[in-house]
């Protein structure tokens, strides 16, 4: 059922983002990866999703908080591909810091980010799902849509921005072949979060398995990380007929973390 259909997956260059791009390409999609990090390494990856499954891979360098960039992205991908089928809303940084210290700038940085740039590739590639009478639209919440934690204001403010988002897209588009959900996980072991695991090490003079663990137990009942491969392979699920009807759903991937 997906196979040749085309995904924008934004932020895929490692992460959830390289996982969810895995998987859809493992399930016959053409992939457009983005995100910044070594110009070999990249291209690396796109060959080897190429070799391993057969299909088309671009790569956009689109900078996620600038929307001509992101509209760039979207018309490259339609001349190029033919289509834009699925745009999975993944980029995102994180800032840690008290409300009263928040640097303004990385406030600017998260909003853009983590937020409008998913309104700006939705604006952009809504059209063109609306004429072929399908498509899916999948932003990649947090728990911290859900919930929040002290000293995350701006990541806890887009990511609930994101899930409000992803309603009204959902609400707009009823009646229509387009969904929009957003997922939502929780712990999930990417560099985003190794760097807090670092950061933990340096602040507590903890060892790196000790941090981990601090890290998981204070939010995540299971004690396990959440995989990219599982994200991915949600994703994959609610691009198929099964979730037809699943619309502004906040699907929880998180060891339990927002059942408590």
């Amino acid at each position: 059922m997906l196979h040749n259909k085309v995904a924008i997956i934004t932020g895929s260059t490692s992460g959830i983002g390289l996982g969810v791009a895995t998987e859809l390409a493992r399930a016959g999609v053409h992939i457009v990866l983005n995100g910044f990090g070594d110009s070999a390494e990249i291209e690396q990856l796109r060959q080897s999703l190429i070799n391993q499954f057969g299909v088309k891979v671009l790569y956009s360098p689109a900078d996620m908080q600038q929307p001509k960039q992101i509209d760039e992205m979207i018309q490259t991908t339609l001349s190029q591909l033919g289509s834009v089928d699925i745009v999975v809303n993944n980029a995102g940084i994180q800032y840690v810091s008290p409300v009263e210290t928040f640097p303004k700038d990385r406030w600017d940085a998260v909003i853009a980010i983590n937020l409008s740039s998913a309104f700006h590739a939705i604006q952009a590639a809504i059209p063109h799902m609306y004429k072929k009478g399908w498509g899916r639209i999948i932003n990649i919440a947090s728990a911290h849509g859900l919930v929040a934690s002290a000293q995350k204001s701006a990541y806890v403010a887009a990511k609930h921005g994101l899930i409000g988002l992803t309603k009204t897209v959902a609400l707009e588009a009823a009646k229509t072949g387009v969904t929009c959900n957003a997922i939502c996980p929780g712990w999930v072991l990417t560099p985003l979060v190794q760097k807090q695991i670092d950061a933990l090490v340096e602040r507590e003079g903890l060892t790196p398995e000790a941090a981990k663990s601090r890290l998981l137990l204070d939010k995540q009942p299971s004690g396990e990380f959440v995989t990219p491969q599982q994200i991915g392979e949600t994703v994959v699920f609610l691009c198929s007929d099964a979730a037809q009807s699943i619309r502004g759903s906040s699907l929880s991937i998180d060891g339990g973390w927002t059942a408590q």
